[in-house]
């Protein structure tokens, strides 16, 4: 298998292996999410928020809301580890629309960042949206001030719709932002065959 490929079946990069979380999962995937995001340790990696939203990034009844519905799924990978279980180190959410799908959370570690888990793992959301989910286009929102997280995303064919969200003020579910002008671009790709 080359860097960054993707065995549909159950590997990404590296032949580490990818599955859908469960609800054991929950408490993992809550400090990968938060790691990767904000507060101090995240700061280590270059997705981190901590400069623009503190508080929380998610929470486990908002993980166990989105692993309970029939038309989302959220895809991890897990470490190199003997442990048993091996520990997560990169997950994204696949969310399925009526005429699209939707993705969010793309997490990596920041000490596994830099090792195309990222890259695969968008690969990997691609082909299922396409193929599994049968849907045409994946949308997602990045935060309008995130200028090189929007470039990442564009190197790998994703452009701004021109559409935008509102920012969820008020929500602390969403995080306690520190400025008042945050907004979402909305982002997509058109995949091909579909």
């Amino acid at each position: 298998m080359t860097d960054l490929a993707i065995d549909h079946a159950g590997a990404v990069a590296g032949g580490r292996a990818w599955r859908r979380a469960g609800v054991d999962d929950i408490a993992a995937l809550h400090a990968l999410i938060e790691g990767a995001y904000r507060g101090e340790a995240a700061k280590a990696g270059w997705t981190s928020e901590a400069d623009l939203i503190g508080g929380q990034r998610t929470d486990p009844s908002m993980l166990r809301s989105i692993l309970a519905g029939a038309d989302d799924e959220i895809l991890v990978v897990e470490g190199a580890d003997a442990r048993a279980p091996a520990p997560l180190i990169a997950c994204v959410h696949l969310g399925v629309r009526a005429d699209h799908c939707y993705l969010g959370m793309l997490s990596v570690r920041p000490e596994n960042q830099g090792q195309g888990l990222g890259d695969a793992l968008l690969k990997l959301c691609e082909y299922r949206a396409a193929h599994f989910w049968r849907r045409p286009r994946i949308d997602m929102n990045v935060i309008g001030q995130r200028a090189e997280l929007i470039a990442y995303y564009e190197r790998r064919g994703y452009r701004l719709s021109g559409r935008r969200g509102r920012f969820p003020y008020g929500d602390a579910r969403y995080g306690l932002p520190l400025r008042d002008d945050l907004y979402f671009e909305i982002m997509e790709k058109h995949l091909p065959g579909r």
